[in-house]
């Protein structure tokens, strides 16, 4: 094997992911490993793809949308699949906005009630 490939037990580290999220990502085709016999390696492709995976689910994306988004790519390439990772993008900071001012409401309203108990006290 290249000495760029990563065994299971090596992808796992790298990533900080445990062997059932690997298998689960190899399951929802998310992760195609180079098999021989028993034993899974990961080439750049599949590394490229994983911090792909990684960083959607840290911007709240779903491993559907992460899967759909890996297909485009496949299917028409890398300009596709940026143009719909800027769509994507957008969509994501409006939903984000609104979490924000949802949660700025409930931080003020939490403060003023805190405040109020706490005046009530002395």
């Amino acid at each position: 094997m290249s000495e760029q490939l990563l065994n299971f037990k090596e992808m796992c580290a790298r990533f900080g992911v445990t062997a059932r999220t690997l298998r689960y990502y190899e399951y929802i085709e998310l992760l195609s490993p180079m098999k021989e016999g028993r034993a899974r390696f990961y080439g750049p492709r599949e590394v490229a793809r994983m911090t792909l995976i990684l960083r959607g689910r840290r911007f709240g994306f779903s491993l559907e949308d992460m899967r759909q988004w890996l297909l485009i790519y496949d299917e028409d390439g890398t300009e596709a699949q940026m143009r719909k990772w800027v769509d994507m993008a957008s969509l994501k900071v409006v939903e984000l906005n609104e979490q924000r001012e949802q949660l700025d409401a409930i931080i003020d309203e939490l403060i003023g009630l805190r405040d109020k108990v706490a005046n009530t006290l002395g």
